[in-house]
């Protein structure tokens, strides 16, 4: 089907089957043809076409290539519920299988070992047998994938009549794709398969490895998936000089890269070893001069290398060097690499790298240039010095965040050699001005600090608590060194601030902590406070080993690039015991498997480990319950040449998912239509999410739905997706829905007033209500100064109170978690008298912030809540949010 038969998908005629049926016997070719598009359009919508079996059946006998493939197509979906019918077309693809065409003889073929029909499996194997046979190498491929399915069928019967053995002689053939598609084969036998079924000898291992050579970038995949054959099939390590020969294409030097690796763990020989690893190098460098994303995928796999065999690329560091127009994923990957390549034979080099890194303008890589710097004095004794002078250096140009993150490293460098390099400190402090990082500002170690960290007291309150937990430790360490007068009012001063005015319960505790050590034992104190903090070690090669290992088997796949196992992102479910597929295994997804692959990580311009692109999820647009009596099938698959999708029959439809809905329109009200909705904000976008259940008598499809105008503009923002829904069925689904489009006049108002309609029912009314904290948007948090100029900037007027007598508060922690989960955040917390108040600020589209303050009793029931916002007629609605929220 071309692009332009989407017409083919449009109809929504009643009694369409009938005039399908009369269409397919018609005496014109043309109109036969669209008969049978039709026929593939209503069954991959999910419609059940199985009564029209014969009339498609009719139509096989054309020479139509494209006829024949839908048919065909067709034959495959329901040939399993129609058995005796499908019986009628054996003939013809007896007949097809001999056809002049090596198109229709594969197509044939394959077709035959797709239909999981006992009956038509005996008349499969001699039209197999020749085809196995055939003097067309595309034949020969695809009857060799199709003795793979057949053995999943009936394995009795391909053994005895020599299938198995036809497969292994095909190994010797002179085409390379035909010989892929053999090992292919076997290996999904022998995965199914109890006993041995093939076993690698020597005399067949020069077999495939002269196909390896044969290959060229066309049979890319072929040849990768031979080199993973020959390390399923345990290469034999008593020939290393047969695996010398490196390709020039990415996945297959990985994958080549890869079994020589694994093999190398079975030699003996160290020369054999090193002779390996320098023919490795070169196609590994070749890599490098490729697109940047390619250079990311290799990148990523020789991280994992180089942490297992770092002689392979020891003398190749210079490679790794960033250019100036590298995108920010490969300069990263480029520079941890580079750590672990880092020795004294090459670090002045390396130095000089990283120092004129820390010069660039992406603040991101100047950061993690300047780590790296730290990173390479942990990881050589002898080259600390030199790195530190190479941090002083950067230090003295006084750049904001060079200083920072040299501040950083340093105090790891400290940890490794203590006592070492002290007399730097005075060079740290004169730079103390420039510090405004978190992590900078813990990284101290200064003896005499009393001015200094007096100066940092005065900004306690305001600090991250990242700095006030440094602050109240490097406080108390001072005062256990020197308990005189200044530092014992530093100490009463801080530990106030950390248990009497803070609200983060890290904080407080370590500070009741400290308290209680300073007030019960000061010597049990510097026992604890002051012990010495063990030596750090080197962190460049951080993957367990065992890890690495089952990585480094994975090499040239998702796993080596995500660095995880597979088991961490990809779930592997079977789908259907009796699997249906038109595509050839080194083209496709392992047969009967679908292949579910999770969150892989952020984006390599903010995390080191993870791939360049990712794609953002997006909701599912309907989750079925009880299955069609039919079955639904994917999209129309590779026998038409749409796409490498296979077949999948859905045997059990998915469950429901989410939390229950209220029920808007009863199925009383709905002529047995059951809809339950209501607003949701997910990942900053508002849906509707709806839930359907029929409880009619019908089957109704054709679901539409409209928003009437309301006071925030809420429509829809595209079709409602809701499969056809049989007697009994129901189906949950999320509408995107978009703001300001068709405002109602008039003061703000909850009311939304909802129409659904579908193909066999009128048109359904039902209202809903607006509830606020939906549109709380991810923005909304406001910095003290900000909330308290704020607050003074609106007048009096603006205020607006409301008291919740019956809504009790258990927990100021939980409330704010609470709040926070729907975009309201906490500013701030006092006590009046005996009561607790808390500060909240969120916002709404067009910026409208709502200041909040909540006066209650803890533990007791009545809540006060009083509001500031430019628009205080929206005030009822934000207390009806409220109200929701601290109900939850």
């Amino acid at each position: 089907m071309s692009g332009h038969d989407s017409k083919y998908f449009s109809t929504t005629k009643k009694g369409e089957i009938p005039e399908l049926k009369e269409e397919l016997n018609s005496q014109h070719r043309d109109k036969r043809k669209d008969a049978v598009k039709k026929v593939i359009a209503a069954m991959t919508v999910g419609k059940d076409v199985s009564s029209l079996f014969t009339d498609v059946v009719n139509c096989m006998q054309t020479e139509n290539l494209e006829l024949k493939k839908l048919v065909y197509l067709y034959l495959i979906n329901y040939a399993k519920s129609q058995p005796d019918l499908a019986i009628l077309a054996v003939n013809t693809f007896v007949k097809d299988s001999q056809d002049p065409n090596p198109l229709i003889r594969a197509l044939a073929v394959r077709t035959m070992g797709c239909i999981r029909v006992d009956k038509i499996t005996e008349y499969l194997c001699d039209p197999l047998q020749r085809c196995l046979k055939d003097d067309d190498p595309y034949v020969r491929k695809t009857a060799a994938v199709c003795v793979a399915k057949l053995y999943d069928i009936n394995a009795e019967l391909v053994e005895d009549r020599g299938f198995l053995e036809s497969l292994k002689d095909l190994i010797s053939d002179n085409n390379p794709m035909v010989v892929a598609n053999t090992v292919a084969a076997l290996a999904e036998i022998q995965e199914h398969s109890s006993r041995p079924i093939f076993e690698i000898t020597s005399h067949t291992l020069s077999k495939l490895l002269t196909a390896l050579n044969e290959c060229t970038d066309e049979f890319i995949r072929s040849l990768v998936f031979q080199i993973d054959m020959l390390l399923i099939c345990d290469l034999p390590s008593r020939q290393p000089e047969q695996v010398n020969n490196l390709h020039a294409n990415c996945a297959v030097v990985l994958s080549a890269v890869k079994m020589i690796l694994l093999q190398m763990e079975l030699i003996s020989s160290t020369d054999v070893v090193r002779n390996l690893c320098k023919k490795m190098a070169p196609p590994l460098v070749t890599l490098l001069s490729a697109e940047p994303e390619i250079q990311y995928v290799a990148l990523r796999n020789i991280n994992l290398i180089v942490q297992k065999r770092p002689t392979i690329l020891a003398h190749e560091i210079k490679v790794f060097f960033c250019k100036y127009n590298d995108p920010i994923y490969v300069k990263m990957e480029k520079l941890e690499i580079m750590i672990k390549l880092a020795s004294d034979r090459n670090i002045d080099q390396v130095l000089l790298e990283f120092k004129e890194y820390a010069t660039e303008v992406d603040v991101d890589f100047v950061r993690r240039a300047v780590r790296a710097i730290g990173r390479c004095a942990i990881k050589l004794d002898r080259a600390a010095e030199r790195c530190i002078s190479v941090l002083l250096e950067l230090i003295k140009i006084k750049v904001n965040y060079v200083v920072q993150e040299a501040i950083i490293v340093i105090k790891d460098i400290f940890r490794r050699y203590p006592n070492m390099y002290e007399s730097i400190i005075a060079t740290l402090c004169e730079s103390l001005d420039t510090l405004d990082e978190p992590e900078a500002k813990v990284s101290e170690r200064i003896d005499n600090a009393d001015e200094l960290l007096e100066s940092f007291l005065e900004s306690f309150p305001e600090e991250p608590p990242q700095v006030q937990l440094q602050l109240l430790t490097a406080t108390v360490k001072l005062f256990l060194k020197k308990p005189t007068e200044g530092p014992q009012q530093m100490i009463q001063v801080v530990l106030n601030n950390a248990t009497v005015e803070t609200d983060n319960p890290d904080l407080r505790d370590r500070a009741y902590i400290y308290w209680r050590l300073l007030s019960t034992d000061p010597e049990a104190a510097k026992d604890v406070v002051l012990a010495e903090k063990p030596v750090i070690s080197d962190d460049s090669n951080q993957l367990d080993p065992s890890l690495l290992d089952e990585l480094l088997a994975n090499i040239a796949t998702l796993s080596s690039v995500y660095h995880k196992p597979p088991d961490a992102f990809v779930t592997r479910v079977k789908t259907a015991s009796q699997s249906t597929e038109d595509d050839d295994y080194p083209d496709g997804n392992e047969k009967g498997y679908s292949a579910n692959v999770g969150d892989g990580g952020a984006s390599p311009s903010t995390s080191s480990s993870s791939v360049p692109y990712t794609a953002a999820r997006k909701p599912s647009p309907a989750q079925v319950m009880p299955a069609p009596a039919y079955p639904v099938p994917d999209l129309l698959g590779d026998l038409i040449g749409l796409d490498n999708n296979a077949i999948v029959l859905a045997d059990q439809p998915a469950m429901p998912s989410g939390p229950p809905l209220p029920i808007l329109l009863p199925a009383s009200t709905g002529q047995g239509l059951q809809i339950s909705a209501q607003l949701a904000r997910q990942d900053g976008q508002i849906f509707y999410s709806l839930m359907f259940e029929n409880n009619s008598q019908i089957t109704l499809d054709g679901f539409m739905i409209q928003f009437n105008k309301n006071s925030f503009g809420l429509a829809a923002d595209g079709p409602l997706q809701v499969p056809p829904l049989a007697p009994g069925a129901a189906a949950r689904t999320l509408l995107p829905m978009v703001l300001f489009q068709n405002m109602s006049p008039g003061p703000p108002s909850s009311l939304l007033q909802v129409a659904v309609k579908n193909n066999q029912q009128p048109v359904c009314y039902f209202n809903d209500k607006i509830l606020l904290h939906v549109f709380f948007t991810e923005d909304g948090r406001m910095e003290r100064t900000s909330f308290l100029e704020t607050w003074r900037s609106l007048p009096d007027s603006n205020e607006v109170l409301k008291e919740f007598p019956g809504i009790m508060v258990s927990s100021a922690e939980t409330t704010m978690d609470r709040l926070a989960a729907s975009n309201v955040f906490f500013i701030a917390k006092r006590k009046h008298a005996n009561q607790d108040v808390l500060y909240f600020s969120a916002k709404i589209p067009r910026g409208i912030p709502f200041l909040i303050e909540l006066t209650t009793v803890i533990g007791n029931p009545g809540v006060k809540c009083a509001t500031k916002t430019p628009n205080p007629e929206l005030a009822p609605l934000f207390f009806d949010a409220i109200e929701t929220l601290l109900k939850i």
